[in-house]
């Protein structure tokens, strides 16, 4: 589904990323590293908030390095950019409405997502500003959801999250591959990762450290290419 091909990115004249490529083979990819090791800028390369000076990024057969994030979107990517982020002001239901409205089947998703996540259910009329750290990363989870993607692109989803909602994001996400989405993953929880990928990425200073088959055996390899 996704692709990324010897890219190179970076932010006006400083590069961070240096010759990073992603196999077009694996559906489920997770990229881990220390930070500042490049993952953020990776995920929003793929999106398009940044344009790589170097390298291809495809989607779904399709060249897509020079489409700007709107059109990505349209294509089937979703990202959920670190930080639980929302809009605080509005409620939990209002959230979900302004991805929904506009969609043919809108109403459906909504009552979909409040189903898979019963806490945005429970607290559906308060500000999303007043919910817990782990119930707005639900939201937006939630919120990327509706989009109905092909992708779904997450930036460290369970960061700074009680343990019990991490479990249950950890789980959502393993079901979510399980029936067909495809997930570009960073997650600094490394067991939860192999467990949920099937290719995994270590970066370090922008350059691929290693890489391969996902799956709990290969921890002590990327404990190992983290601690270089």
């Amino acid at each position: 589904m996704l692709e990324i091909v010897d890219i190179d990115a970076g932010y006006g004249g400083t590069k961070v990323l240096h010759g990073v490529s992603i196999p077009g083979s694996a559906n489920i990819v997770a990229v881990l590293g220390h930070n500042g090791a490049g993952k953020t800028t990776l995920l929003r390369a793929t999106i398009g908030l940044i344009r790589p000076t170097r390298g291809t990024v495809r989607f779904d057969g399709e060249d897509v390095t020079h489409l700007a994030p709107n059109r990505r979107v349209q294509r089937g990517m979703a990202y959920v950019a670190q930080g639980q982020q929302s809009f605080e002001q509005l409620t939990t239901l209002e959230n979900l409405q302004l991805v929904a409205d506009g969609r043919r089947n809108g109403r459906a998703k909504i009552a979909e997502m409040l189903e898979r996540f019963p806490a945005l259910a429970e607290f559906a009329t308060r500000k999303a500003g007043l919910l817990s750290g782990g119930q707005r990363q639900q939201l937006a989870i939630a919120r990327a959801l509706i989009t109905e993607p092909k992708l779904l692109i997450l930036d460290e989803p369970t960061e700074g999250i009680q343990p019990t909602i991490v479990a249950e994001i950890e789980q959502t996400i393993i079901g979510l591959a399980e029936g067909g989405l495809s997930v570009l993953l960073v997650e600094q929880h490394i067991g939860f990762a192999l467990e949920a990928a099937e290719h995994y990425v270590v970066l370090a200073s922008g350059r691929v450290a290693q890489e391969g088959t996902g799956g709990t055996a290969a921890m002590g390899s990327v404990r190992a290419a983290m601690a270089i």
